[in-house]
């Protein structure tokens, strides 16, 4: 709990004082320290400040600076049996046991550039699973892991990849409000070895901030093959931050790491200070005066640092300006700004922010002339290699549509024979329980719907492990990037941009995390067109649907077909992107401005780790909605009972939509199991594995079931025509919840949510009436 949680005549053992700067040491000059008791005594008559004794003598703080000191009263401790309901009594000395231990718990968030292993090294450390590619964007919000070290207890946060601090995208302002509010402990700054001068000027920022923290220079392996030589220990004693060497994608130096981290957090480490970074006589200038008012001027909490807030101001930055907004001198301060602001633009001829990225990049050069010298080697010979290759003008592009069509064949094919296994295996299942339980209710959920249901989706599997493998691949290498790279132009023709590429690429895999790596793109009107046009990319939920038609109508051209599908996909979303553009979202784009990091061959570990967390969140959801939603379907379809599958509830609801999908080619029950795979798209399988179960033929594969099912005046419900239809119609309508979701998050509206639902399930219905009546004509 908070210092500032406690009563009168209560007291506590103080665990650690968090903030930072010149507020954290002054309170722990005062006598806040760690495993000190202290005790609440009066508030003021209006409630604030308040008096504590520590160490024998009393003072006064403000509510905003006690809620800065965690303290430990014993009372957390929650009972573990009955005979401890009531508060247990604990001595001085177990107390301050106990408060030692909970002292012991440090909240670390990893900080660097995108590309520099930051998430690699979280992985690693924390020992969870979270997606790593070779590309910027990757990790699009922060991610939590817990892990104990030597006694201590680390909240590790992924925070997402950022080049600077600034205002310039949702990544940047999402870090430095994390930053600012989260108030961790200890900052980890991630920095690629390979790439010192960029990745160091994040660094100068955290300085700025006056921030706490330890370097991780990650893929140090990668500057020693190059023949570079770094004193990492004198530009530690630089910069006030100790400096680890890491390979975080095998491990070397994160113990070492942690170790400094716990070093720092104990105030032991002798490097670890505060410094400035000199930024010149005119700036500074500027700097001390703005600052000089934001300390008359208003009443700013003792744990914001001025002077990074007046860089802020200088700077122009509008977060900075809405946190002076509110006092009342708020104009004096942005006049003293202004007028310093202009000082510094007569003198350096050029922006204020540029003059201060000019000035950090000076002291990055003149600290890295001291301490590094480059090697003589070539790191970057292979990339540039294979770059001459994939991105060349001639063979860029088939090079590129090559590798998707080998994706999508690779899929079809390879994915047939474990799918023809697992097909296997739940016919015998199947079988078992038909041949040991007697006819009844229970034996037609099991067999009907659970083993028809969810057994038919399960079967494709294999298929959806490949298809992200195939992903995995292209971004863990670096080939995302150069696809964006080429793709560039083509994106602009769509009225798009070269990132929106690598959103549109990833939902291939799954609409949600896709719609959500938009936030790369830093042009808020192109990032809302990606997300309206991602749900046109064929997630890996409608591959079984795709699989099942596919290897029951055109079991010859499967791969080819599969690839058609995706790239009338893309076709469609290149059409609503460009009217989108035109007419609904309007504006210019900036300018593609995108880092191609070097290629890296993905480990197999990390392969491994990539199909293992595709296969369990598959069968999570084999055992959470596709399981639900086949045992509603079965319950819709079984009652009431003796009265056919025709006059079933989901036999009305069917024949209630049946005339809105007829035109399509569509029977009652197609149309039922569109609507079910509103909730996710593998629901439509397990609702037509439901449907087409119970009627003596349980031995058959389900796509054997849809070839073989006739309409009432004979005729086949499916052809290829009417499959044809219903793959267009599957790849178009209606995103899934989790994706409609996604779209009211990153966008901000439910607008945009409910515009998408509309306007796919509209364009779905259109294409698919267009395909089957034009075919019906043509005696297809």
């Amino acid at each position: 709990m908070k210092l500032s949680d406690l009563k009168p005549g209560q007291s506590g053992i103080i665990i650690k004082v968090t903030g930072r700067g010149a507020f954290r040491r002054r309170i722990i000059e005062m006598g806040f320290v760690k495993g000190k008791k202290a005790e609440m005594l009066t508030k003021a008559p209006l409630k604030d400040p308040t008096v504590y004794k520590v160490m024998d003598y009393e003072v006064s703080l403000r509510k905003s600076e006690a809620e800065l000191i965690e303290i430990f009263t014993g009372e957390e401790i929650q009972p573990s049996n009955e005979s401890e309901k009531f508060p247990l009594i604990l001595n001085e000395d177990k107390l301050l046991s106990l408060a030692n231990e909970q002292s012991k718990v440090i909240n670390v968030a990893l900080v660097g550039n995108p590309n520099s292993g930051k998430t690699s090294l979280f992985n690693i450390a924390s020992g969870t699973h979270e997606r790593v590619g070779n590309y910027s964007g990757v990790t699009v919000d922060a991610k939590e892991g817990k892990f104990k070290y030597k006694g201590y207890t680390f909240n590790l946060v992924d925070l997402p990849g950022t080049y600077s601090l600034s205002a310039y995208s949702p990544e940047e302002l999402y870090v430095r409000k994390q930053i600012f509010e989260g108030t961790p402990d200890i900052i980890i700054n991630v920095v690629s070895a390979s790439n010192l001068e960029r990745n160091l000027y994040l660094t100068t920022q955290l300085i700025d901030m006056d921030a706490t923290a330890v370097m991780a220079l990650n893929m140090y392996d990668e500057l020693e093959k190059s023949g570079a030589k770094l004193d990492y220990q004198s530009l530690a004693e630089m910069i006030g931050y100790p400096i680890v060497p890491t390979v975080a994608k095998s491990g070397k130096g994160i113990p070492e790491l942690f170790d400094q981290v716990i070093e720092v957090y104990e105030r032991r480490s002798p490097i670890a200070r505060h410094i400035h970074i000199n930024y010149g006589e005119e700036i500074e200038t500027g700097i001390k005066h703005v600052k000089k008012l934001l300390k008359e001027k208003t009443q700013l909490g003792i744990d914001t640092s001025r002077r990074y807030l007046s860089i802020l101001l200088l700077e122009g930055d509008k977060v900075g300006e809405q946190m002076v907004a509110k006092f009342s001198g708020a104009k004096q301060i942005l006049k003293e700004r202004d007028i310093h602001a202009q000082y510094i633009r007569d003198d350096f001829r050029e922006d204020v922010e540029t003059a201060f990225t000019d000035a950090r990049y000076g002291f990055i050069d003149g600290a890295l002339q001291q301490t590094f010298k480059v090697g003589k080697q070539d790191s970057l010979k292979i990339t540039h290699r294979i770059d001459k290759v994939v991105t060349n003008k001639i063979l860029g592009f088939p090079l590129f549509f090559l590798f998707m069509f080998v994706m999508f064949e690779g899929t079809f094919f390879l994915g047939k024979y474990p799918m023809q296994w697992i097909e296997w295996l739940v016919a015998v299942f199947g079988n078992f329980i038909d041949g040991r339980m007697s006819e009844g209710p229970l034996k037609s959920l099991l067999i009907d719907g659970i083993i028809g249901g969810v057994g038919s989706v399960i079967v494709f599997l294999p298929n959806i492990v490949i298809l992200y493998l195939f992903i995995s691949f292209m971004e863990d290498t670096g080939y995302m990037a150069r696809a964006a790279f080429i793709m560039d132009k083509f994106m602009q023709k769509m009225g798009l941009h070269g990132k929106s590429f690598i959103p549109l690429v990833m939902g291939f895999g799954c609409n949600v995390p896709a719609i959500m790596s938009t936030r790369i793109i830093e042009s808020r009107n192109t990032r809302l067109i990606t997300i309206l046009v991602n749900s046109l990319m064929s997630c890996s939920a409608r591959l079984p649907v795709y699989l099942l038609l596919v290897g029951a109508f055109f079991p010859k051209n499967g791969g080819l077909v599969l690839f058609g599908l995706y790239i009338t996909g893309i076709i469609l979303a290149i059409i609503m992107s460009r009217i989108f553009k035109k007419f609904l979202v309007k504006g210019e784009d900036l300018p593609f401005v995108m880092e191609l990091p070097p290629y890296r061959m993905p480990t197999l570990k990390a392969m491994n780790r990539h199909g293992w967390d595709k296969t369990s969140q598959y069968l999570k959801k084999m055992g959470g909605v596709i399981l639900v939603a086949s045992i509603i379907v079965w319950f819709l379809e079984y009652f009431p009972q003796g009265v056919g599958k025709e006059n079933s509830y989901i036999g009305k609801i069917g024949h209630f939509i049946e005339p809105a999908v007829k035109p399509l080619g569509f029977d009652w029950k197609i149309g039922t199991s569109l609507v079910s795979g509103m909730a996710a798209k593998e629901i439509i399988v397990s609702t037509l594995g439901v449907i087409y179960t119970g009627d003596g033929e349980n031995d058959m594969l389900l796509k054997e079931r849809l070839q073989a099912e006739q309409a009432s005046d004979g005729s086949l419900v499916f052809t290829p025509l009417v499959a044809t239809s219903l793959l267009l119609f599957v790849l178009i309508y209606f995103p899934c919840i989790a994706t409609i979701a996604a779209i009211k998050n990153e966008s901000g509206s439910w607008k945009w949510a409910l515009f998408v639902i509309f306007y796919t399930t509209a364009l779905a219905w259109l294409v698919s009436f267009g395909v089957y009546q034009v075919g019906s004509m043509l005696g297809l």
